[in-house]
């Protein structure tokens, strides 16, 4: 699992954090809070197979990516439940910025793991690492006021 580098920017789970979010043991429903940051350009190097013949933008590979994962993530029952265009902070750091945000539900922890791990979904992963330079993920679960 990938590492964060201050070159590269968080792109994958470590295996400290994927150890922990299954030690939550999310119950029901899961809502994962995207925050997305592209690459002006998109970086195929590890990816030559998916690399489009023209150089695209990193949003481009991601709507790519998107293309590919949204029919996968409703065949297993996942929705993506809002997509917007970030910015910078209100309240946080200001010279931090994120590109987009989404927020993707999945009707339990085991469905985002089997969606992630789905051989067909895989197969286009590589759109989504071209596409960014920096991410985040947080795993929400809900909670009765």
């Amino acid at each position: 699992m990938g590492e964060y580098t201050q070159q590269q920017g968080y792109l994958e789970p470590t295996d400290k954090s994927s150890v922990a979010m299954f030690k939550r043991q999310l119950k029901g429903q899961v809502v994962m809070l995207n925050l997305l940051r592209f690459q002006d350009v998109a970086d195929y190097r590890n990816f030559p197979a998916l690399k489009p013949q023209e150089p695209i933008s990193g949003a481009a590979a991601y709507k790519k990516y998107m293309a590919h994962a949204g029919p996968i993530l409703n065949r297993h029952g996942g929705e993506l439940v809002f997509v917007g265009d970030g910015g910078h902070f209100y309240i946080g750091p200001s010279d931090e910025h994120w590109d987009l945000a989404m927020l993707v539900k999945y009707p339990s922890q085991q469905v985002f793991i089997d969606f992630t791990s789905d051989p067909e979904y895989l197969a286009g992963i590589g759109h989504r690492s071209a596409a960014l330079a920096d991410s985040r993920l947080l795993p929400l679960s809900p909670k009765m006021p």
